[in-house]
């Protein structure tokens, strides 16, 4: 199914990009409900389980359709990369009654298949709590690390928007997005099919739990799209061993860590995201390993990749070879 997006006035030149903790964690929910359709995420399923079932599976359960489909008054547009899960939770404790019952009947058909325990007065006070209590639980002590893989996104999409333009990005986002003239057309998987007319601005979301693409279930939504994010196999790998004892005493613990991290071409604000330090912190190691003759640098457009120089390979292998 086609869901089209006629992108009028300033919507074509006011594309922007946003992540929300508040999205991630809902959909999340769906990984729960079916964790046959979304593999990468078992080590965190399994590992969060015992907790999870300790909360007020009832509501959480329910809020995922037998379709798959989450109600949009629990996806809200985000408003930046920057977005924080209590500013948005209290969005969502303050949705107005007409809106959730709206919302529930367009994600679950009719009245009577909607779970009881999302109706009446007290339903959106309980599913924000169960949502809180959710996050703290089970979502709050790895968000950093899925943070870390959604914001490299938006750096990287935001490079190659500058780069080879607005067609050529949204095309890189999925072969499901195509931008022809000023309508954005999204092939859905979940039998969404409608046409809508973006006034404001179009809102691009990187998510960990989708298959590629997903937009609102409603067409009365905001102009929301939100798409499986660059980098996404690689959120619940481990960190790769500690560097050798002998090279990390030479070169210090980082720059050797550096080093073996750097088995593929890498920017600096992906080295940073992928280690958890700041852009500034490696790049005075990429400056030193460099001028080590340890790492060669490659002009991308407007970033710059490091690869391991032929006398890194040896002086790595080497290290981890008996003598």
């Amino acid at each position: 199914m086609v869901v089209r997006y006629e992108l009028t006035g300033t919507a074509l030149a006011d594309v922007r990009f946003a992540v929300s903790p508040l999205n991630e964690l809902v959909l999340s929910l769906r990984s729960r409900r079916d964790p046959g359709r979304y593999p990468l995420h078992l080590p965190w399923v399994r590992r969060t389980r015992a907790a999870f079932e300790q909360l007020d599976t009832e509501v959480l359960e329910a809020l995922v359709s037998p379709r798959n489909w989450v109600p949009d008054f629990l996806t809200p547009q985000p408003l930046s990369p920057l977005t924080r899960f209590d500013e948005e939770l209290a969005r969502l404790s303050a949705t107005p009654a007409a809106t959730v019952r709206q919302d529930l009947l367009a994600t679950y058909g009719t009245t009577d298949r909607i779970p009881g325990v999302l109706r009446g007065r007290e339903a959106v006070r309980r599913i924000a709590g169960a949502l809180d209590d959710y996050w703290r639980r089970c979502f709050a002590p790895d968000w950093p690390r899925v943070r870390a893989v959604l914001e490299a996104d938006v750096t990287y999409r935001g490079r190659q928007m500058a780069q080879h333009g607005l067609a050529a990005m949204f095309a890189g986002l999925t072969d499901r997005v195509r931008l022809d003239g000023g309508v954005l057309e999204v092939r859905t998987g979940s039998g969404s099919r409608w046409s809508g007319r973006a006034e404001q601005a179009m809102t691009l979301v990187p998510t960990l739990w989708t298959s590629a693409v997903c937009v609102p279930v409603s067409p009365d939504g905001l102009s929301t799209v939100l798409y499986l994010a660059r980098g996404s196999a690689t959120v619940w790998e481990s960190a790769p061993p500690p560097a050798d004892g002998a090279l990390a005493g030479v070169l210090g613990a980082h720059r050797a860590a550096l080093l073996q991290r750097l088995e593929a071409p890498a920017s600096s604000t992906e080295l940073a995201h992928g280690m958890g330090v700041t852009p500034t912190a490696v790049n005075q190691h990429l400056r030193a390993l460099r001028a080590a003759g340890l790492l060669v640098a490659v002009r991308d457009g407007r970033s710059v990749l490091y690869r391991r120089s032929d006398l890194a390979e040896a002086l790595l292998s080497s290290a981890v070879s008996p003598l």
